[in-house]
């Protein structure tokens, strides 16, 4: 869901130009260790600024340089060209390897969400453990969705901001299909083919599901 538009306060001062404002969107997406939302960046820079149109200007600037401003969410952070990543690949060190089982479990959850760990295990086939769905939870790639409005109202699950963050996606919408996740070797036999949607055949954020679906959730 987009982020909802930043009312601007009434203010006795006249706000800073807007290559000012730039210059100010540009030093905290900079400085921040965190995407930003434009509700962030306006708290922080003098009354009657316009943090959504310095993105447009400031997005223009960054135009084929080696440092890109882009969405994560509904938030913006700046980060490093796609095709001069491998320019980083040294200094990355990986600290921590998912099993093959939290490989599956993530991808169901990204693919489906939101989703409950019984349909998880039905798409898996086998019976997902609490260390598998803890340790996601605890490298804060999935949250607790909403309860579903079936008997037991059942917690689910969806993939956080960090995750796609981490994977350079601006929603869910942008994950790889079927075929792409095979031929990187990500995915056998299981899930069954079909369970998991081809890109445009399905594949929605939390709050855009299929008509009818939000019945079936509670906040």
């Amino acid at each position: 869901m987009s982020e909802a538009p930043v009312e601007k306060e009434k203010s006795l001062f006249e706000a800073p130009p807007i290559a000012e404002q730039e210059r100010m969107i540009e030093a905290m997406l900079f400085a921040s260790a965190e995407p930003l939302t434009t509700r962030d960046m306006a708290e922080r820079m003098p009354h009657g600024s316009d943090p959504a149109e310095a993105l447009v200007h400031l997005r223009k600037r960054y135009e084929g340089r080696g440092v890109r401003v882009v969405k994560v969410g509904d938030a913006w952070a700046m980060r490093t060209a796609p095709d001069l990543g491998y320019l980083m690949s040294r200094e990355t060190i990986e600290t921590r390897k998912l099993s093959r089982a939290a490989i599956e479990t993530l991808a169901i959850i990204a693919y489906h969400q939101p989703v409950t760990r019984a349909e998880i295990e039905e798409i898996r086939g086998v019976a997902v453990s609490r260390g598998t769905v803890d340790q996601l939870l605890e490298m804060e790639w999935i949250r607790f969705g909403r309860r579903k409005m079936t008997p037991g109202r059942p917690v689910t699950f969806v993939v956080t901001q960090e995750f796609l963050d981490h994977f350079g996606l601006e929603s869910a919408r942008d994950l790889p299909g079927l075929k792409e996740l095979r031929a990187a070797g990500l995915l056998d036999n299981r899930p069954p083919p079909g369970t998991m949607p081809q890109m445009g055949s399905g594949d929605s954020d939390e709050d855009e599901g299929a008509p009818g679906q939000n019945e079936l959730f509670e906040d």
